[in-house]
């Protein structure tokens, strides 16, 4: 399956949940343009944690406690990302290690499971490995889709868990 492609085109929610946290953000971050994804935030009570690749939760912590200060953090990585020479099409190798396939709504809440796997090559003979999940958490208001805040940088996969589809 092309991983470009919306995989819920006969469900609404999901459908709108995994292009703003697929498609919007692969695109906004490549271009390094907040703008492209600042509607899709719910600003008051917005909460990031950042796991720091642990699964212990008691070691997440409140590194975004505004949607301003997790702005200031996505910027500098989409900045520090734009200044590296890639040896492939960067927005497909993004898309070909993310997968938002999990995504629980109940009413107007859902908890999406975004996971990165994968690795992209650098023109300097390189590799960037993209190897962590977040949790986002969403809420429908006035008939939109926004988020409100997230579980960041956790390992991929959990320990005593094993990849979808792996046999060890």
């Amino acid at each position: 399956m092309d991983p470009t492609v919306n995989p819920f085109p006969h469900d609404r929610d999901r459908s709108a949940i995994w292009t703003m946290l697929v498609q919007r953000d692969i695109d906004a971050f490549i271009a390094a343009d907040w703008s492209m994804v600042d509607g899709d935030f719910i600003r008051d009570g917005f909460l990031g944690l950042h796991a720091h690749g642990s699964g212990n939760p008691d070691s997440w912590r409140v590194a975004f406690p505004t949607l301003e200060a997790y702005r200031d953090e996505w910027l500098r990585q989409a900045r520090e990302t734009a200044s590296v020479r890639f040896a492939e099409p960067l927005r497909a190798a993004i898309f070909r290690a993310t997968n938002l396939r999990d995504i629980d709504v109940a009413g107007d809440v859902a908890v999406a499971h975004k996971k990165f796997d994968g690795t992209i090559r650098r023109a300097d003979g390189g590799i960037d490995v993209l190897n962590w999940q977040t949790l986002y958490f969403c809420a429908r208001r006035e008939g939109r889709w926004r988020l409100t805040g997230f579980v960041g940088y956790m390992p991929y996969p959990m320990a005593g868990h094993r990849r979808p589809g792996s046999d060890a």
